[in-house]
């Protein structure tokens, strides 16, 4: 559909984060970026774009979306991309043998909202054109997002993914309710950084116990184990509390 119209008053209003992780092709970053300020969002992150960074193709296809490619910032790794960030969501139409909350892209967006309202940050995670996000990628996220869409056929290309969350947001805004989620004032949510940091911490000390030594087993135990306290929703206070729980149980043993 046609619409530009510069003689207008561009609406940017920030919004959550787009993250792509490892797109092949810049064109379809560049349509990515499109679909994002078609909607009034300009806040895009890459992980180790496969043709690098800035791309021409990309620009090419982003229909002047310069507000957006401009100001994209590039990452070395999903975990960097997602490190300032208090709530993450990662797109799949797979199923995954995993425990993780499923949500659609209007629930979503109203939790990631919610989030935004309490002074942390948000972010949507989207996967290789070919094969989506790994499940390395989808454990450090809080929710999974699944569009309702025909069970048969319900692959989304990326720019499509891209633009059916952002418009659920752009909806959104004119009617986000003014109540908070109800977190302490004294804390808020643990970013991902700090909670990478524990997961660290806590496997580094399991390694050392003997319980992750099964090597064949252990990437999935480690996965387990942070989806566990992934969903558990916690706060800045309390990963300082459990890194004190992991340091004191071990103190002895060192």
């Amino acid at each position: 559909m046609a619409g530009t119209d510069k003689t207008r008053p561009s609406t940017v209003s920030g919004g959550p984060v787009f993250i792509l992780v490892e797109p092949q092709l810049g064109e379809n970053i560049g349509m990515a970026a499109r679909a994002m300020l078609n909607c009034g969002l300009d806040r895009l992150r890459l992980v180790k774009p496969r043709d690098g960074w800035p791309n021409d193709s990309a620009v090419a296809a982003s229909a002047d979306a310069h507000a957006v490619i401009d100001t994209v910032e590039v990452f070395d790794s999903t975990e960097d991309a997602i490190a300032d960030l208090g709530f993450v969501l990662a797109t799949t139409a797979r199923p995954r043998d995993m425990t993780v909350r499923v949500l659609t892209p209007r629930h979503a967006v109203r939790e990631m909202a919610d989030i935004r309202a309490t002074g942390a940050d948000a972010g949507i995670l989207f996967g290789r054109e070919s094969k989506g996000l790994r499940n390395d990628d989808i454990v450090l996220a809080d929710a999974i997002v699944t569009a309702p869409l025909n069970p048969a056929f319900s692959s989304l290309n990326l720019a499509q993914a891209v633009f059916c969350l952002a418009y659920e947001w752009r909806l959104l805004e004119d009617e986000t309710p003014g109540d908070e989620l109800a977190v302490p004032k004294a804390t808020r949510p643990a970013n991902k950084d700090e909670l990478v940091g524990f997961f660290n911490h806590l496997e580094s000390e399991l390694d050392a116990s003997g319980f992750l030594r099964v090597t064949e087993k252990r990437p999935v135990m480690v996965r387990n184990l942070r989806n566990l306290f992934e969903r558990a929703g916690l706060t800045e206070q309390e990963v300082r509390t459990l890194r004190g729980v992991v340091a004191s149980l071990t103190r002895e043993r060192k």
